[in-house]
């Protein structure tokens, strides 16, 4: 019975250690992790990084992590005036390659989401006269923004607020397009007011390999629904 009970308490202590030793080297792969995502990627802010799974060493000794979190709060995406802040943004990537020095790493998966407020896509416009807010949905339940713009045409100042749908192009680029604009007897009034509230803005600067699925605009903003394969997060 002595012997027993040893063995019991060796392999507890044991057990103890492999654990603890465990959480320490799963602690510094995400802040190694966390680090060299946002070195790569050139991203504003250092992403906080968690890895999912137990035990991590055996995933390690199989380079292949079972799954990785990624959250960051404002991600600066594309450059100069055509940038457009992203907060919220959480991403899950699924069976993760990773080499042993974690200087490469790429999901085979990887689903997320992020969020736009109002106040950073009225920013995205770049006119100081054009302000976005909510705009429910259309007919068709695609998602809508209402957007106001100020104009000066043949002498006078002219406000427009319009209903926008916006969609998803090429899985990169967020589009905000009128339906429709009154001209109300203004030639070229359309135009110019198109000029000031149709724009597209390039969603740069995320993991390369995720993508823009859908967005769907919230009475606080809009929401973005990301999707990826093959996701390059380091290297």
């Amino acid at each position: 019975m002595r012997a027993i009970r040893i063995t019991l308490i060796i392999a507890v202590v044991l057990g103890a250690l492999f654990v603890g030793a465990d959480r320490v080297a799963v602690y510094f792969a995400e802040s190694q992790a966390a680090e060299k995502i946002r070195s790569s990627q050139s991203l504003s802010g250092t992403p906080d990084v968690s890895i999912k799974g137990f035990p991590f060493l055996t995933q390690v000794a199989n380079s292949s992590l079972d799954e990785v979190e990624v959250k960051l709060d404002g991600v600066t995406a594309g450059a100069g005036d055509r940038s457009i802040q992203i907060t919220g943004f959480n991403a899950k990537l699924q069976d993760v390659r990773i080499n042993s020095s974690f200087t490469s790493a790429v999901a085979d998966r990887a689903t997320g989401t992020a969020h736009i407020s109002y106040a950073d896509l009225t920013k995205a416009a770049n006119d100081p006269a054009v302000t976005v807010g909510y705009g429910g949905t259309n007919a068709a339940g695609k998602s809508q923004v209402k957007v106001t713009g100020k104009i000066s045409a043949m002498g006078q100042s002219i406000e427009r607020s319009v209903n926008s749908t916006v969609t998803v192009v090429g899985g990169d680029t967020i589009s905000v397009r009128a339906d429709e604009i009154p001209a109300e007897g203004f030639p070229g009034l359309e135009k110019l007011v198109r000029q000031k509230i149709d724009f597209d803005r390039k969603i740069s600067g995320l993991p390369r390999g995720i993508k823009v699925d859908k967005v769907v605009t919230t009475q606080d903003g809009v929401d973005i629904t990301l999707t990826g394969s093959h996701v390059n997060l380091a290297g």
